[in-house]
Order: structure tokens, then C-alpha cells, then sequence
């Protein structure tokens, strides 16, 4: 008698053990198949940050962040050079001229043709650095910060380790490239490395080019 009550306790605490343990798994099975909410949709599918936003970013997409700053800077070139021929020809063009009065020994029109060119050049060189600063204003550039300036850093340290000494150079044959100011990917870059190297051991050995 004690007997089958024991195996009949024992039959009855198993059956709870496995109804409690299958109540937990449709408990967690429910709450895993439960509709996420909003909030946490927005946070799930959010795109997870790039490496420019958490510190540093790859050589591939700086180089492609500084080809996108080159071209900014070269168009804006573009109509600063226009605006400075403009405005000296607008300036000079009003002086009053008397052609038999030479200016610093030439003649008042030539003089006045280059300054005219002169403030061509002063634009030319402006344009530039109007381009990087309308490029540091876009909303896409806002967020690389200080980041591409430290990494500009670190570019011409590698230029100026790698490029041939300017002393080298002559003036019917200069050093290809100088600055790498052509360079806007790696395939850009390690040619630009080549160029060097060849450069190089065409004036140090004399080999041809």
C-alpha cells in the first residue's frame, strides 16, 4: 500500500515538473514570436555607424572622401579665376591711360594686361581653398569632423617619406607629382609610387625612363 502511493507521488510530481517546463517554453517561445515595438523596431534596423563616425576610417574611403574635396576645390577654381580676370579688366579698363607715360619703364596697356592676368592668378589660387571650405560646409562633410584633417596628416607624411628629394629634380625633367595631388585611390597611389621609383632611378642611376 505504501508502495503504490509512493509510485502514485512520484507519477503525479512528474507530470508537474513537465507541465511546469512546457508552460516556461510557450512562455519564452511566446514572447520571442511577440511583436517587437516601435522603439525597439527603429533601434533594431538602424544602421550601425560607420568607422568615420567612431573614430578613424579605412584608406580606400579616405581616399575617395579626398578625390570628392579635389574636385570641389578645382571647380571652384573655376569661376574665382573668372571673377578676378573680370573684376581687374572692369578696374583697369576705368584707369584714365596716357600711352606716352610708361609705367615702371612699360607701356600702360601691357602693364595694365598684366595686372589684369595677376588677379586671374590671385583668383586661380583662391578658388581653392573657397572649394574646400564650401566642402567643409556640406552636411555629408560635417560629420567626418576633425578626422579627415588627421588623416591628412598622416597622407603627405607618407608622401613627403616616399617622393624623390626636390633636389634631384631639374628644371626640363621636375619630380612627377610632387604633392600627390592626383592620387584618389590606391590603384592612384601605389602608381604614384612607381612613378617615384622609376623617377628615382632614372637620375640617381641613370637608367632610362
Amino acid at each position: 500500500m505504501q508502495r503504490t502511493l509512493f509510485i502514485q507521488s512520484l507519477r503525479s510530481f512528474n507530470c508537474s515538473s513537465i507541465s511546469s517546463a512546457s508552460s516556461t517554453r510557450a512562455a519564452k517561445f511566446a514572447q520571442k514570436s511577440a511583436p517587437l515595438p516601435a522603439s525597439a523596431k527603429s533601434d533594431y534596423y538602424r544602421p550601425t555607424a560607420s568607422k568615420a563616425t567612431e573614430g578613424s576610417f579605412s584608406w580606400p574611403e579616405y581616399l575617395t572622401i579626398r578625390r570628392s574635396k579635389r574636385r570641389w576645390q578645382n571647380f571652384a577654381a573655376i569661376p574665382c579665376s573668372a571673377i578676378g580676370l573680370m573684376g581687374g579688366a572692369m578696374y583697369f579698363g576705368s584707369l584714365d591711360t596716357d600711352p606716352l607715360k610708361p609705367i615702371f619703364g612699360i607701356d600702360p596697356f601691357i602693364f595694365y594686361g598684366i595686372c589684369t592676368t595677376a588677379c586671374m592668378g590671385v583668383g586661380y589660387l583662391v578658388g581653392p581653398t573657397l572649394g574646400a571650405f564650401l566642402w567643409r560646409s556640406l552636411p555629408s562633410s560635417k560629420r567626418y569632423g576633425s578626422l579627415i584633417d588627421k588623416k591628412d596628416k598622416e597622407f603627405y607624411k607618407r608622401i613627403a617619406k616616399n617622393r624623390v628629394d626636390v633636389t634631384l629634380q631639374s628644371p626640363t625633367s621636375p619630380v612627377p607629382d610632387y604633392y600627390g595631388e592626383k592620387i584618389g585611390s590606391l590603384h592612384q597611389y601605389r602608381k604614384w609610387l612607381r612613378d617615384q621609383n622609376k623617377y628615382r632611378r632614372k637620375v640617381v642611376f641613370d637608367e632610362a625612363a
